[in-house]
């Protein structure tokens, strides 16, 4: 069996990280055997050389070799990628199609970034895993395959399968044997070997000397976080050499090419998502104050026809202010006002025009108490509103324009008023 330094030199595989080496030796084992292999791992950090590894060191090593990226393909497309169609299957189908499993028979597939399948995909591709069986798009033949699949994916799988855009029988079925490479920050010996790979590599390439560190940018290069891992570092290598004329790199110029550099490296706080239960508590409250509400409007219908069929004032304005406090509630001690809010509300009740007073609102007639249900009905909508302006400026006349003794004689809170007030334009 091949050593892991071996392997490493034939991949070009860089660094003595203790995760890295037991990842390439889990790969090394598994090789010779056919059962499936999920990589994890973060974006950038090379998943893509451990299927290679795989298919090289198995018997399938003399077989095609396919690797597959499952996110760029679009859904619509992708069955017909992976399992071949039939000619008029659908529009632009003008010819038979052989997908990726019966092109591969006897290789091997590797299928990165697993997690963006579409979930009528996943359903296809845990078929072939199960029995070895497919379909063409648009054809009811059974085809058979004998492919090994070695899948990759950055996205956690367990949240995946909770949120229901992965199927867990899938996952067990990819995941025999799970293989995590871990991200560039937790392999902080191997970043300046990686860098100076890399320098040397774009210093041929462009016929130009090579770069290097000096000993205050490789200590800001080793703490950097590197959240898009090994393929942010080779960027930043290339662009390095490319732009700077000093091939001697100082911790200002490195600290110039790293993005939030000098940012914290805490972890982010992020808020959990709710509950499908809190969502239903809130519906259940929101039910329970329409109907208050509905409740509510009929107490003030009544009011109103009573209003109209009878002169007890009186007895109305008791009703009605057992109403408005059945409606609004003691609300209890709240915020006093600003200054500033003070002095306008004062202001809007003094001035007040003459316009809006309740001169000009309309009294009910002496002979609408004698007509229909069904008119007054259609009409005591619409007396609501100016039912409660009425009411709002008969209490602020009363009280000379005073927002506390008015509420107080409303029986709601002096912000309830001072909302009503903003509310109408009084």
């Amino acid at each position: 069996m091949d050593s892991v330094q071996a392997i490493k030199q034939r991949f070009e595989i860089i660094g003595n990280d203790v995760k890295l080496n037991r990842a390439i030796e889990k790969a090394i084992q598994v090789a010779p055997t056919d059962i499936s292999v999920l990589v994890t791992g973060e974006s950038g950090v090379g998943k893509e050389a451990i299927p290679k590894i795989i298919h090289a060191l198995s018997h399938r090593k003399h077989a095609k070799y396919i690797a597959v990226n499952c996110g760029a393909i679009p859904e619509g497309t992708i069955d017909s990628e992976l399992f071949g169609h039939e000619k008029g299957a659908f529009t632009g189908a003008t010819a038979t199609r052989s997908g990726y499993f019966e092109v591969a028979d006897g290789g091997t597939i590797f299928l990165d970034e697993v997690g963006e399948l579409p979930l009528t995909t996943q359903v296809r591709l845990l078929r072939v895993l199960e029995n070895g069986e497919f379909l063409k798009v648009g054809s009811s033949q059974v085809q058979k395959t004998d492919v090994r699949i070695v899948a990759a994916t950055n996205v956690n799988m367990f949240e995946a399968i909770k949120k229901e855009r992965f199927r867990e029988d899938l996952y067990y079925r990819l995941s025999t044997v799970e293989i995590n490479i871990p991200p560039l920050r937790e392999r902080k010996e191997d970043i300046h070997l990686l860098f100076r790979k890399f320098a040397s590599d774009f210093g041929q390439k462009y016929k130009m000397p090579t770069i290097r560190l000096e000993d205050n940018a490789v200590e800001t290069l080793s703490k950097y976080h590197w959240p898009g891992n090994i393929r942010q570092l080779r960027n930043i290598a290339e662009q390095i050499s490319v732009l700077e004329e000093q091939r001697s790199i100082s911790f200002t110029t490195l600290n110039s090419y790293l993005p939030n550099a000098g940012g914290s490296n805490l972890p982010a706080v992020i808020k959990q998502e709710r509950k499908e239960s809190e969502f239903s508590n809130e519906r259940e409250i929101l039910y329970k104050v329409l109907f208050d509400m509905k409740g509510d409007l009929n107490d003030l219908k009544k009011l109103t026809l009573e209003l109209l069929k009878n002169n007890d004032t009186d007895k109305v304005q008791e009703e009605n202010e057992n109403l408005i406090r059945k409606i609004y509630g003691k609300e209890g001690d709240e915020e006093d006002f600003t200054e500033e809010e003070e002095q306008l509300s004062e202001l809007e009740v003094l001035s007040l025009p003459e316009s809006k007073t309740d001169s000009s609102l309309p009294k009910p007639a002496q002979e609408d108490k004698y007509h229909f249900a069904e008119e007054i009905e259609e009409e005591e909508t619409l007396s609501l509103h100016e039912k409660e302006i009425e009411l709002i400026k008969k209490s602020l006349e009363r009280n000379k324009g005073k927002r506390k003794a008015a509420a107080a004689e409303l029986g709601i809170s002096e912000r309830t008023l001072y909302r009503k007030i903003k509310q109408y334009n009084l």
